[in-house]
């Protein structure tokens, strides 16, 4: 995540860039000091909705879709009721609005995302709305919201993009009514159930990396990879399944770190580890495993029984990082503006994590609705795209308070990954309200 600039120049998109993954996996990991990594992958969400159910099966590539990705775009047919909108197509237009809440307004914002009281001095990046091309997306309405989880639990499960966007809904929400934290443990955040109780609605984050089974090398002393375990689901999250009704899975950026992979209790390969005597493999392969075990244990669950009600489960796409130089020297992520269409083509290594994930919801989609008797809906919420076009929407170096106190310095760290709140990621909130209304 250190370094964008050393796979810049490259503009291959077919799959036979091996030479560049190599060099973005090498590159990226040497560089960003372990400490970092810590801070910056636990504050992460990226959410852009590209809407994919069962009723899916061809791709057709559609013209509106940026050249890098045709082909891997889905056209989305008309449902019986109304017509599927592709949010993932559009563009960020001016909006005199401005945000919905505020640093004061919202007392759940992390700090390191709470831009504004951090003294970030430009606001521009707070006046831009997501307009698709072919419908509207309407401006949050956080009472609706709260009706449709009435009595009902979203758990949002993944690594700090997940965190981020269950944040960016913690604001969302506040203005209609304060959440109650109920349960948290005690370590950094990593659990938490909040509830509105005017509406009996829980809302929840679960950290879990990998979505399935790891163990981060913070875990244990003198280990200097995450180890995965591919065929089976983090039991934190698996084991509570049934009691939620709607999950938001949000990973990727821990992927792309130095890690040993197990599948039957055996050693299946790993990622950038030079010392050990294990075959290389690239993290494209797992990270597809992981969301073929988790999507498959989420539709194994027993549908039989009357008791086990109706689940959304949707996948924010992966967010790509904006770093334009290295992460600790001044003006990483510089821009005070959306880039226009076609100014910023997707990367390889981000246009494939998102493909991985989009094609594994279509797969599994079609699979668990026939297995659930249509109980089960499993959609992407495509916002690679949309994430894409805002490098103005981080904190930069204001992931600390006033970084400049003293005058410009050469070297500061800087979150060039994470969103500030509010900013962008509040849309992807807008799209799950929107899914979630279609799925009612």
């Amino acid at each position: 995540m250190g370094t964008t600039n050393h796979h810049h120049h490259h503009h291959h998109h077919q799959p036979t860039t091996f030479p560049i993954k190599k060099l973005i996996t090498g590159a990226l990991y040497t560089l960003l000091p372990l400490a970092l990594l810590h801070v910056y992958l636990f504050p992460i969400s990226l959410k852009q909705p590209k809407l994919i159910t069962s009723t899916q099966s061809q791709k057709t590539s559609s013209p509106s879709i940026p050249s890098s990705l045709a082909g891997e775009g889905v056209e989305h047919r008309h449902s019986p009721r109304s017509p599927r909108c592709d949010y993932s197509d559009g563009r960020w237009v001016p909006d005199s609005r401005g945000p919905r809440y505020n640093g004061t307004s919202c007392s759940t914002i992390k700090d390191g995302q709470n831009c504004m009281a951090h003294g970030r001095p430009d606001t521009g990046y707070l006046y831009w709305r997501w307009q698709p091309n072919h419908c509207q997306l309407p401006a949050f309405d956080p009472v609706s919201f709260l009706h449709l989880i009435q009595n009902k639990h979203l758990a949002f499960v993944g690594d700090s993009m997940a965190r981020n966007q269950l944040e960016s809904l913690l604001c969302l929400l506040s203005a209609a009514s304060p959440p109650e934290l109920v349960y948290r443990d005690g370590q950094e955040n990593k659990f938490r159930r909040w509830v509105f109780h005017g509406y009996n609605a829980t809302v929840s984050i679960f950290w879990c990396p990998f979505l399935v089974k790891g163990i981060e090398k913070s875990a244990a002393p003198g280990l200097n990879h995450n180890k995965l375990y591919l065929d089976s689901a983090d039991d934190r999250w698996a084991s509570e399944l049934d009691r939620m009704d709607m999950v938001v899975f949000s990973v990727g950026h821990w992927f792309l770190h130095p890690a040993i992979y197990y599948e039957n209790e055996l050693v299946l390969g790993c990622h950038h580890c030079p010392e050990l005597n294990h075959t290389e493999i690239g993290f494209f392969d797992v990270f597809r495993k992981a969301f073929k075990t988790t999507l498959k244990v989420v539709s194994s669950q027993d549908w039989s029984s009357p008791a086990s009600s109706e689940k959304l489960v949707v996948v924010t796409t992966f967010s790509p990082a904006h770093f334009e130089g290295e992460w600790d020297k001044f003006g990483a992520c510089p821009k005070k503006k959306p880039y226009k269409e076609g100014e910023k083509g997707m990367e390889y290594m981000d246009a494939e994590m998102r493909k991985i994930e989009v094609e594994e919801v279509e797969a599994a989609a079609s699979k668990g609705a026939a297995k659930s008797g249509g109980r089960l809906r499993i959609e992407a919420l495509d916002v690679t795209k949309l994430a894409l076009l805002r490098p103005d929407g981080h904190p930069g170096p204001y992931m600390y308070p006033n970084p400049f106190a003293d005058g410009i310095k050469e070297k500061v760290q800087n979150d060039c990954v994470h969103w500030c709140l509010p900013g962008p990621i509040d849309t992807w909130n807008e799209i799950l309200l929107e899914m979630i209304k279609r799925w009612k």
